[in-house]
């Protein structure tokens, strides 16, 4: 966020970019969060009135729909009235933390998912912690009143202890509620009045989450909170312009812990649902991906060419398990399988390095075995 980073130029007037609000979700496994985002896709517009829209749209990767679980965070972007709602859709489980913690740099408050009958979960306390430490404005949805023994006025008072445990600030304390149904899509601010779509949901988030603060006249000044892999344009960085406006051809600068690269901008997009759209420029307060530097990080900063400035990243959480990953050396080795050699295990696990910062790939003093380490769980790399 521009007031933390320290970069801001002495004497400048931040501005605030009203037209955009940026916002992550998070909650516990199952609570209904990537059905909640469906359903605002669906309720914005986004999808054609006859078009067939798969259920848990967001969840694209293999893996994510066979377990029915958020692994990887995504961003979408949705238009309610004329204000463009960035929205990352956020792992629930915390063995995906890392996932979690680097995304929430990018927004300026989050929607906290909680089921109206398990109420807060231990996995809620984890991501929402780091949430609050980073003085993210919070809004509470307790989602799934129509399940059957549902206490959503209880949960609230289980989510308000939850708060004050994790020394949340008065001005989080003050958080609004809202009850819904993403499988119906309906919410409501009174449990007395039934609702009839997200229409309160969407205006509760215009209304408490703060517009982006950004000094949009200064020079250029990015930090790459993710990081995507195409095989035509390879890397593309994903983060929020923090400062000033960033364009196609532009000559930049790119900031590492240790050193500075320049590098040159070949291709950007921002969010429109589902979609990425490109486009010449993007200025300070949106989220965008970004093409065309090849040696780049998360956690880089990607600055004006002549006013290199880093801006400073959250510590991500070391691996806590490793894994050896060996070549099949069975009796039934090579009887079926299409990779099965050292050569296509190899690639696998690093090709996954291209978009997973949390995972750690090590090679063995045997050719035929990988050391992996990730933050508990491994299992979620996908040998296809």
């Amino acid at each position: 966020m521009p007031l933390q980073n320290g970069n801001m130029r002495k004497g400048t007037e931040m501005r605030v970019n009203e037209k955009i609000r940026n916002v992550a979700i998070i909650a516990h496994v199952d609570h209904g969060k990537t059905t909640m985002v469906d359903a605002m896709l669906r309720q914005s517009g986004v999808f054609r009135s006859n078009e067939q829209v798969q259920e848990r749209v967001m969840d694209s990767n293999d893996l994510e729909k066979e377990r029915g679980i958020t692994i990887l965070s995504k961003n979408t972007a949705v238009q309610y009235k004329d204000i463009k709602i960035n929205i990352v859709d956020t792992p629930g489980h915390a063995d995906f933390g890392g996932e979690v913690e680097r995304v929430l740099k990018m927004v300026d408050g989050v929607v906290l998912l909680v089921d109206a009958f398990e109420g807060a979960m231990p996995q809620t306390r984890e991501v929402l912690k780091k949430s609050l430490a980073l003085k993210l404005k919070p809004i509470v949805v307790i989602n799934k009143i129509d399940r059957p023994g549902s206490q959503p006025l209880k949960v609230v008072d289980d989510v308000l202890e939850l708060f004050i445990d994790l020394g949340a600030d008065d001005d989080q304390l003050e958080f609004p509620v809202v009850y819904a149904s993403a499988k119906n899509g309906v919410a409501t601010l009174d449990l007395n009045q039934p609702g009839e779509n997200l229409q309160c949901l969407f205006e509760t988030i215009i209304n408490t989450i703060e517009p982006p603060k950004c000094d949009l006249d200064g020079t250029t000044q990015m930090l790459v909170s993710n990081i995507d892999y195409d095989d035509y344009v390879g890397r593309i960085a994903i983060g929020r312009v923090e400062r000033g406006v960033i364009e196609v051809g532009q000559a930049v600068a790119i900031c590492k812990e240790d050193k500075t690269l320049n590098s040159r901008v070949t291709k950007l997009n921002t969010y429109e649902g589902l979609k990425r759209i490109e486009v010449e420029k993007a200025e300070a307060g949106d989220i965008i991906a970004l093409s065309g530097v090849s040696d780049i990080n998360i956690g880089d900063t990607i600055c004006d060419y002549n006013n290199p400035e880093k801006i400073p990243f959250v510590n991500i959480d070391e691996p806590t398990v490793s894994m050896t990953f060996s070549v099949n050396n069975g009796p039934f080795a090579g009887k079926e399988g299409e990779f099965i050699t050292s050569r296509h295990l190899r690639d696998r696990l690093f090709k996954e390095l291209d978009r997973n910062v949390s995972l750690r790939v090590k090679e063995t003093d045997s050719a035929d075995s990988f050391e992996v380490s990730r933050k508990r769980r491994v299992a979620f790399v996908c040998f296809d």
